[in-house]
């Protein structure tokens, strides 16, 4: 099982040092993935806008900025976004971002992608809130295309290429890893059909989870498509909401026992929320550090089973629970 971790944009608070020192860490520690959440903008409440699910006041660092910086200064995790919103931005411009970020980074980077849910925010740059599932399709296999191919010439219902070329392609070219998240029917297929990879984050049950990847391989096999290729990834927890969802974390017990779950329900990769952690009671990054490094090493020795490296230390982990 391989580990992640969100990031969380508070470390901002603390200072740029704390951030790079905060990711060093997490390198350190062993996990094997880093990602970062995507909100360009958070709308606020009034009349005919309902509340959403986060305030909207809380800090969100730009996902590709962030993650070039972040790539400055590690050389093992890998780095991703969970989730950017994929058909909010322009198609060709994230092509570009994207391969200079894993041209820069040394080939470590997985593009996570999903429609989002805030059509305040589409409004607010520009976009159309109700063909972003189309779009998302379409931007997808344009994304691939300009990391694969020396001429791109495309045409789709709301994207036209013609005779373009971008250089450098990623080290990973047309091969970089998309997964994509969401939890609706569409999704599934979505997924499928065009991506590398589910992110999961609101499964709350075995079920639940047993009918997302049936679809998801379903319409894999549909599509011509290896169904056991494609990953599977899973927040541990659904993003906190309530008093109780704020103090999941502090319960270390309850999180390996969500962590054991998903492995058993066929889940290869699972995130650990920092800022749900930070929520949880951990107010600083020497103490998310901490967090995240007991986590992790009870995941690796109780679950997981493998060697790791904590402070500069490599530790040989025997123990396995099935």
């Amino acid at each position: 099982m391989k580990l992640a971790v969100e990031f969380p944009s508070v470390s901002y608070r603390e200072g740029p040092a704390a951030v790079l020192r905060l990711a060093q860490a997490i390198e350190r520690i062993g996990y094997d993935h880093i990602d970062i959440f995507d909100h360009v903008v958070m709308g606020i409440p009034i009349e005919g806008r309902p509340k959403g699910p986060y305030n909207p006041a809380m800090p969100i660092l730009e996902a590709f900025m962030t993650l070039a910086y972040l790539a400055a200064v590690t050389s093992r995790v890998t780095l991703g976004t969970e989730v950017l919103v994929l058909p909010q931005r322009q198609p060709a411009l994230v092509a570009k971002q994207v391969s200079t970020l894993d041209t820069l980074s040394g080939g470590r980077v997985r593009l996570g992608v999903g429609v989002g849910w805030q059509e305040s925010e589409y409004e607010a740059l520009g976009e159309d809130f109700r063909s972003r599932g189309v779009r998302m399709d379409e931007a997808i296999r344009l994304l691939r295309a300009y990391w694969s191919d020396a001429e791109v010439s495309f045409e789709s219902a709301h994207y036209r290429t013609v005779a373009m070329s971008m250089e450098p392609k990623p080290p990973q070219g047309g091969r970089l890893p998309i997964w994509i998240g969401g939890n609706s029917e569409p999704a599934f297929r979505r997924v499928g059909r065009l991506g590398d990879g589910w992110l999961a984050s609101r499964v709350t049950d075995a079920d639940s989870a047993r009918h997302a990847i049936g679809a998801i391989r379903r319409h894999a096999e549909e599509a011509g498509r290896d169904p056991g290729a494609i990953g599977l990834q899973s927040m541990v927890a659904t993003p906190p909401r309530d008093a109780a969802g704020k103090s999941f974390y502090a319960d270390h017990d309850a999180v390996l026992a969500r962590v054991a779950a998903l492995k058993a329900m066929g889940f290869g990769w699972v995130t650990l929320n920092a800022t749900a952690i930070f929520q949880a009671g951990a107010r600083s990054v020497d103490a998310m550090t901490d967090g995240l490094a007991r986590l992790h090493d009870r995941i690796r020795a109780d679950i997981v089973g493998a060697r790791q490296c904590l402070s500069g230390q490599e530790i040989v982990v025997v123990a396995r629970i099935s």
